[in-house]
């Protein structure tokens, strides 16, 4: 079973120019959750990579206050580069929010190695996760001049955001020790779904069942032949 998180962002096209134009104002308190969360869990994670070292094992009251972090950064990133309108929840019950990421439970093992490395291994990930962070800025910057005029997200835009805040975030999961390997480049699981798409699962859906199809007619016979915008959009 794959350790690596899913990412989803679910697409609406009609948005709110008015909390789009006030969006990082409207986000000032989850800015200093989010900066309190991310101080203390900085030492969960130092403490979490002794433990792994050590024992091969991620602590279960640890592993779940950092992958929460992860959680509830993902809603306020993705609300932040407007992904969503929906404002974020103050928690990291997050499986309902149109941007989220799904953490698979703690592994019985690590690899200690991978672990004791991972200040080296985490290097060429960071760097691409500073590219995909332009990435995604780009797409937020425009999408936020579209958003205000039009009342619209194009899908263009989404696409190119989610793309960049996938990375990053599954990124971050590597860098406290969440992952074990290298996040893949795109997320073949996750990435942008129709509004309301259920998620998390990784799995196809089911094909849809339909009625078998009707017997053909038989052909009628004649003499042995036979015929034929406000501005909160």
């Amino acid at each position: 079973m794959s350790d690596q998180p899913i990412f989803e962002a679910e697409y609406v096209e009609r948005r709110s120019r008015l909390t789009t134009f006030f969006r990082y104002v409207l986000a000032i308190p989850h800015f200093i959750v989010l900066w309190a969360w991310g101080f203390v869990a900085t030492f969960a994670v130092i403490a979490a990579w002794f433990a792994l070292v050590f024992t091969g094992r991620y602590p279960k009251p640890l592993y779940d206050f950092v992958a929460g972090l992860l959680r509830y950064s993902t809603a306020v990133y993705g609300y932040i580069a407007l992904l969503t309108d929906d404002y974020p929840p103050f928690s990291a019950d997050t499986d309902r929010y149109p941007t989220r990421i799904r953490i698979p439970p703690p592994k019985p093992e690590y690899d200690r190695i991978k672990v004791l490395l991972r200040i080296f291994l985490a290097i060429p990930v960071l760097i691409i996760a500073y590219a995909m962070q332009v990435v995604y800025s780009v797409g937020a910057f425009v999408a936020w001049f579209a958003i205000v005029l039009l009342g619209k997200q194009p899908k263009g835009l989404q696409d190119m955001i989610v793309l960049g805040l996938s990375y990053q975030q599954r990124a971050y999961a590597y860098v406290a020790l969440l992952t074990e390997d290298w996040p893949p480049f795109l997320d073949q699981q996750g990435g942008s779904l129709p509004a309301g798409a259920p998620g998390g699962s990784g799995l196809p859906a089911a094909p849809a069942t339909s009625a078998p199809p009707a017997a053909p007619e038989a052909p009628a016979h004649r003499g042995g032949l036979s015929g034929g915008d406000p501005l909160d959009g």
